[in-house]
């Protein structure tokens, strides 16, 4: 992108580590035994020698979560200025360097663990350097994440600028043919389908093409397009005549690759010098191709300001009135990167996609940036049962295990992040409003759970989720709860239907007998033939310093279901990185589609250590450690199904 030289030189100069383009497949080979896999990167003549069979990383490279439908109901948006069904939001987002993204989430906290997919409908997994690799396909933890919520996923080609290492020979590999086929293509298709992914964003800001270079690249696209599925954003760099030209629109130079005249890539990123007539322009044009201006996303560079980023918001999402066109995010995770700790992150990212107030429904603000939930109205994929939160983000600082801690210590893993509230947050009182919030001291499953706190002298809706979950004769709700003290929960669960969506029917969750975890479960089946449109928790009566915490809340049917339990756990490989820590590669054979599989190893005094969890059925252990003297360990795998019910485990011991 013509703002990217930073991002170019930051690549460049911390990973000129490939001779010709081989390091990926090297450091695999060498670390096949048992070290850490990394998300695939390649060259355009590296990526043809690419086969998963024979890619030692490539299984624990694969996402085994589909895409989620959605639901965006104008009835229920939080804000009204927000529009639902128009402009769209893509995220471009670099978790890490090209070539240090861990496959399987890693043993910190410091993440950029993403809660607010309700806002955004395209995620691309941004990186690519002239040091290390050019076309980057995304981390599975990304993908599962990013599907549970009905956010698609996109891998990035990025050809940089002469300046920062670009050869226009990369780009005439790329689009080498071989007969009629594009052979770069069929691999770029064959990565996304076995990874699991949707689609790859292309950034060709190479120099030297010419007009034959820009039309080979237009048919690679719709040759690409036709093998899918897999869907392709096109940025707004190369014109149709060869050259680096930025448009900062959809013009006549560059429309071609938008449809030609038939449909070519499935949207555009248009570079950051729009404006409000260009909008307008790019907008009337891409409906003289028959094309929906939504497919447009304006972009906006928040790589180093962030929410203090000056946007001409009313030239895309004027204030009512329709929206012109998407917008495109680069780099949204300025809100981790230029966080002075994790509280300083959580504070920020809120106030970039919900604003200052931290109310989806109250973006007033004395700054021009109001938060993305002012324009864009919240999408949930909580659309069919089963439906289970326990309010995990994906990162944390333990891990428990109903309500027990199985693990000590920071770790990050998106592949167990729950659906997020669709609210952040939205509370309705007559008086004083509690607090809600994600809290990391304690968790019923994973890391977090979440918290009410505050003066409770007025009733207290605080609304969660919007949902369309049928309700059948065997329908139950279910929340997990915990108390300072024994006593009144002042607490009960609220339900909306569809029918009435802004109407709640309460059910109250009565009175702890202690201070541990406590489920109540609710049986729902008199509103049978109902469906429901949210779900909410009501607080009553009186308390000056309130404070509950919920761990998980669950819509399911009949009795909670028992998943098949995995068989043949197998040691892939083992490295010894210490003499008394190993890393281990697993594998197993699943049955069914669990949520996830978790891995444990079997203590010496009978308990167990959590070591992870996977959806898939490959993964990467990067510390096991010695316990005392023993001379062997008992790894053990468990499927969790979709209502959290966990089979018996499959078991394999390693050596010491």
């Amino acid at each position: 992108m013509r703002l990217l030289p930073r991002l170019c030189a930051v690549l460049t100069a911390t990973a000129l580590v490939a001779a010709g383009g081989h390091a990926a497949s090297a450091r695999s080979r060498s670390e096949a035994a048992g070290g850490q896999p990394y998300a695939s990167y390649w060259y355009p003549d590296t990526i043809l020698g690419w086969d998963p069979a024979t890619d030692p990383d490539a299984r624990f490279n694969r996402s085994r979560v589909p895409l989620r439908p959605r639901v965006s109901s104008p009835r229920l948006k939080a804000n009204v200025n927000a529009r639902a069904g128009e402009g769209r939001v893509a995220s471009l987002v670099s978790f890490a360097p090209t070539s240090g993204n861990p496959s399987q989430g890693s043993p910190t906290a410091d993440y950029y663990a993403f809660t607010y997919w309700q806002y955004v409908d395209t995620l691309v997994f941004w990186g690519g350097s002239a040091g290390e690799g050019l076309i980057l396909a995304p981390n599975p933890t990304v993908i599962d994440a990013a599907h549970r919520n009905g956010v698609k996923v996109y891998g990035t080609v990025f050809f940089p600028p002469t300046a920062y290492g670009g050869r226009i020979e990369w780009v005439r590999d790329f689009v080498k043919k071989s007969g009629s086929a594009y052979p770069v293509a069929d691999k770029l298709v064959e990565v996304a389908r076995h990874y699991g992914f949707d689609g790859w964003f292309v950034n060709q800001e190479t120099a030297g093409g010419d007009a034959a270079l820009a039309t080979e690249l237009r048919s690679l696209i719709t040759y690409a397009r036709g093998k899918g599925p897999v869907e392709f954003m096109w940025y707004d760099a190369m014109t149709e005549d060869g050259a680096i030209s930025w448009q900062d629109g959809l013009t006549q130079a560059n429309d071609a690759f938008l449809a030609d005249p038939d449909r070519v890539a499935d949207s555009m990123f248009l570079d950051f010098g729009w404006t409000a007539a260009r909008q307008r322009a790019s907008r009337d044009r891409a409906r003289s191709l028959g094309r929906d201006e939504h497919d447009l996303f304006a972009g906006i560079d928040t790589e180093a300001n962030g929410y203090d980023t000056a946007v001409p918001w009313e030239a895309v999402f004027p204030s009512g009135r329709p929206h012109v066109t998407s917008l495109g995010i680069y780099r949204p995770e300025w809100t981790w990167k230029s966080a002075s700790g994790p509280a300083d992150f959580r504070a920020r990212d809120s106030r970039f996609w919900v604003g200052a107030n931290a109310d989806p429904s109250d973006t007033s603000a004395s700054s021009p940036w109001k938060g993305l939930a002012h324009y864009i109205a919240e999408s949930s994929p909580v659309t069919a049962k089963p439906f289970v939160t326990g309010f995990n983000t994906g990162h944390g600082d333990f891990y428990n295990v109903g309500g027990t801690r199985v693990r000590d210590g920071g770790w990050n893993n998106l592949s167990v992040q729950d659906v997020p509230p669709t609210y952040r947050w939205i509370v309705e009182s007559t008086g004083s409003r509690l607090t809600p919030s994600i809290d990391y001291g304690d968790a019923y499953e994973g890391g977090s759970s979440l918290r009410l706190t505050g003066r409770l002298d007025a009733a207290n809706t605080v609304r969660l989720y919007q949902t369309r979950l049928p309700v059948a004769a065997g329908t139950k709700l279910s929340v997990v709860l915990k108390t300072p003290r024994a006593g009144a929960t002042h607490l009960k669960a609220a339900v909306a239907f569809t029918d009435s969506p802004t109407t709640f029917t309460t059910f109250d969750l009565g009175a702890t007998g202690g201070t541990g975890w406590e489920r109540r479960t609710l049986d729902l089946s008199a509103h049978a033939g109902r469906t429901i449109a949210q779900l909410a928790l009501r607080a009553t009566g009186s308390d000056d310093a309130y404070d509950i915490r919920v761990g998980q809340l669950a819509v399911y049917d009949g009795a909670i279901d028992v998943p098949a339990a995995p068989s043949r756990l197998t040691v892939l490989g083992v490295t010894d990185v210490s003499p008394t820590r190993k890393a281990l590669r697993l594998s197993w054979t699943g049955a069914g589609r669990p949520h996830h599989y978790d891995v444990y190893r079997r203590d010496p005094d009978g308990s167990r250590t959590y070591l992870g969890a996977t959806p898939n059925d490959a993964y990467y252990v990067p510390a096991l450690d010695r316990a005392g003297a023993e001379p062997a360990t008992t790894i053990e795998v468990e499927a969790v199904g979709a209502e959290y019910g966990r089979s018996t485990p499959a078991t394999a011991t390693v050596t010491w």
